[in-house]
C-alpha cells in the first residue's frame, strides 16, 4: 500500500496535457494497482530469499497501521495540490481552472479502477493456484507453480486478445467502414474542375470516402484568395478513397492519372500528401498554403485506412507506408520525366501519421539525381525515424523539443515561435521541416521514460510545458501514453493540433515564397487562425 499511495501521488503530478477527472482517475487508479503489484512482488520475493520480517518485531507491531495511516493522509493531502497542478498546465494552455469538485470526482473513479484491477488480480492468483496444486499431482511443486502461472497468463491473454480486445476492433472497424461511406443528404459533388469526384473526373462522387469529399469540397475559393490582393487559380485537390481500387497501388496509379487529367502538373507547385489514419488531411496545413500560393498548387492524396491514426497503427502497421510509397513512386516516376524548366516543383506533407508514413515513402539516396524541392512534416510520432536520428544529431546546445541541426542547409525544427535557424540562413536544394510542438506527447513519448527523465524535460524548458512537470519512474510513462490518447483535445497551437498560422510561417520556409507583405501575412494568419478554431470548437460541440 505504501507504494500504491506514492504511484498514487506522483500520477497526480502534471505533465503534458490537461487531464479531465475521468482520464486522471483511471491514470490514477493504474498507477496505484502498478504501485501495489510491485510492492506485491517485492514482498514475495523477501519472503522467498527468507529475509526476517522486521515489522513483526513486537517492538514494531503498531508500524502497519501507522504506515497505512500515513498513506491515507498522504493521499488525501495530495488530492488538494491536484488542482493547482492541472491549472498550471491549463496556464500555459490560457484554459480557465477546473472546478472544485475535480479532485473528489478523480479519486471515486481512482478507486473503482483499483477495486477493477485487484479482483482481475485475484482471479488470475486464484487461476494460477487452481492449476498450480492439480498439477502437483504428477510434477515437483515449483515446476506445477510456475505452469498455473503460465496457464493463468495464457488464460488471460487470450481472452483479452482473441475475444475482448478482437471483438472490440472489429465493432469499431464496422463502425469506421459505415460511416467513411455516409454521404450527407447536404454534401453535393463539386461542381468546378480541378477536383475529384467532380466535371470530368475519374472517380466517382462514393468512391471518395467522407474525407475525401471532405478535403475536395472545402477549401479556399478564388474570390477568397483574391480579396488578400492578387489574381488567384482554383486550387487543385485529387483523392482517391479506399472504394476506388482494391489495392493500394491501383489507388496510386488512379491518383496519377486522375491528377494528369485534372491538369494538375500545369500548375506552379505539387504536393503529395500522406493524410493521417482515417484519411484526413487537415485544413490548416492546405488552406495556409493554397493562400500563400495564391490557388497555383495541387495536392494529391490517397486513403490507406479509415480507422484513427492509433487503430490503423495496431491493425494495419505496414499499410500506410505501403500507400505511400506508392503514390510518391508513381507521382515521382512521371514528374522526373517532364522538363525542368516546366515541370511544378514537388514537395511531400503529412500531419502525425501520416508524417512518419510520408518520411517513409522515399529513400533519399534514390533522390540525389533529381531531388525534390522539399518537405513539411507536422506532429511526426515518436517512432518516425528520420525524425528520430536528426533530432539525435542536433547540436547539443540546442533543446530536444527544438533541435538545430548542422547550419539548417537541409532540415530545420519550427515550434509556434518558428525556428532557431534564421530566416535568412541559406538553403539547399531540398528543403525539409519539423512543425512540432513540446507539449505534443505522440512526438515526445518515449518507452525509455520509464526508467529515465528524457532530454526534453532538462532546462530550457519549453514555454508551452508546465513549469511544474517532473519525472518520476514508471509513473511518467503511463502520463505520457494518457497524453498521447488526449493531444487532439488541446486548444489551437498546443498539444497536436496545429495552427493555421504557423503552417503558414513553416511553408514559407518550405517554399521560399516572399510575394507577400508582412502586413499582409500578419492578416492572413489571423483570419485563417480565427476561421480554424471556430471550425474546431463547433466539431467538438457536434461531437
Amino acid at each position: 500500500m505504501l507504494l500504491a499511495t506514492l504511484f498514487f501521488i506522483c500520477s497526480l503530478s502534471p505533465s503534458l496535457i490537461p487531464r479531465g477527472s475521468i482520464a486522471q482517475g483511471l491514470l490514477s487508479g493504474v498507477c496505484m494497482a502498478v504501485g501495489y503489484a510491485l510492492g506485491a512482488a517485492l514482498q514475495w520475493l523477501w519472503t522467498y530469499l527468507q529475509l526476517p520480517r522486521v515489522l513483526r518485531h513486537a517492538r514494531l507491531r503498531h508500524w502497519p497501521s501507522m504506515l497505512l495511516a500515513l498513506c491515507a493522509v498522504a493521499g488525501i493531502a495530495t488530492l488538494w495540490l491536484a488542482r493547482a497542478w492541472q491549472n498550471s498546465v491549463r496556464a500555459v494552455m490560457e484554459l480557465p481552472p477546473i472546478d472544485e469538485a475535480y479532485s473528489l470526482r478523480l479519486l471515486v473513479v481512482a478507486v473503482l479502477t483499483l477495486l477493477v484491477l485487484l479482483l482481475l488480480g485475484r482471479l488470475f492468483a486464484w487461476i494460477a493456484g487452481g492449476v498450480g496444486r492439480r498439477a502437483q499431482r504428477v510434477l515437483p511443486p515449483r515446476v506445477a507453480r510456475v505452469l498455473g502461472v503460465a496457464a493463468a497468463a495464457l488464460l488471460f491473454v487470450l481472452v483479452t486478445d482473441g475475444v475482448i480486445l478482437r471483438g472490440a476492433l472489429h465493432a469499431v472497424d464496422a463502425s469506421f467502414r459505415q460511416a467513411d461511406a455516409l454521404i450527407p443528404p447536404d454534401r453535393a459533388p463539386p461542381k468546378l474542375r480541378g477536383r475529384s469526384g467532380g466535371p470530368g473526373s475519374l472517380l466517382a462522387w462514393p468512391d471518395l470516402g467522407r474525407t475525401g469529399r471532405d478535403f475536395v469540397t472545402n477549401g479556399p475559393t478564388v474570390a477568397d484568395i483574391t480579396a488578400y490582393g492578387g489574381e488567384a487559380m482554383t486550387p487543385i485537390r485529387v483523392y482517391v478513397g479506399l472504394p476506388a481500387a482494391q489495392d493500394a497501388n491501383a489507388r496510386a496509379h488512379l491518383a496519377l492519372q486522375e491528377l494528369q487529367r485534372q491538369g494538375g502538373f500545369s500548375r506552379s507547385m505539387l504536393v503529395i500528401i500522406t493524410p493521417t489514419g482515417t484519411g484526413w488531411v487537415d485544413p490548416a496545413a492546405i488552406d495556409s498554403l493554397e493562400y500563400l500560393q495564391r490557388g497555383d498548387v495541387a495536392s494529391v492524396a490517397i486513403q490507406y485506412s479509415y480507422l484513427s491514426s492509433p487503430m490503423s497503427l495496431m491493425i494495419e502497421p505496414g499499410y500506410g507506408e505501403e500507400s505511400a510509397q506508392a503514390l510518391f513512386r508513381e507521382v515521382y516516376g512521371y514528374w522526373r520525366t517532364l522538363p525542368k524548366a516546366s515541370r511544378p516543383r514537388l514537395y511531400v506533407h503529412g500531419l502525425s501519421l501520416g508524417a512518419m508514413n510520408s518520411e517513409r515513402s522515399m529513400a533519399w539516396f534514390e533522390l540525389l539525381g533529381d531531388p525534390i524541392d522539399g518537405a513539411l512534416w507536422s506532429g511526426p510520432p515518436f517512432e518516425s525515424r528520420h525524425w528520430r536520428s536528426f533530432t539525435a544529431a542536433r547540436d547539443p546546445a540546442s533543446p530536444q523539443w527544438l533541435p538545430r541541426v548542422g547550419d539548417g542547409h537541409f532540415v530545420r525544427f519550427m515550434n509556434q515561435h518558428g525556428s532557431p535557424v534564421p530566416r535568412d540562413a541559406p538553403w539547399g536544394p531540398t528543403r525539409v521541416v519539423y512543425l512540432q510542438y513540446a507539449s505534443d506527447a505522440i512526438t515526445f513519448f518515449d518507452a525509455h521514460d520509464a526508467w529515465r527523465p528524457p532530454d526534453w524535460m532538462a532546462p530550457p524548458r519549453a514555454f508551452d510545458v508546465s513549469p511544474s512537470l517532473r519525472w518520476y519512474p514508471l509513473v511518467s510513462m503511463f502520463q505520457l501514453a494518457l497524453d498521447m490518447l488526449l493531444a487532439d483535445g488541446t486548444p489551437m497551437g498546443y498539444g497536436h493540433v496545429f495552427a493555421p498560422s504557423h503552417y503558414i510561417n513553416a511553408w514559407l520556409q518550405v517554399t521560399g515564397a516572399r510575394d507577400w507583405s508582412p502586413a499582409q501575412l500578419d492578416e492572413l494568419r489571423h483570419q485563417l487562425d480565427a476561421e480554424r478554431n471556430a471550425q474546431i470548437e463547433a466539431n467538438r460541440r457536434a461531437d
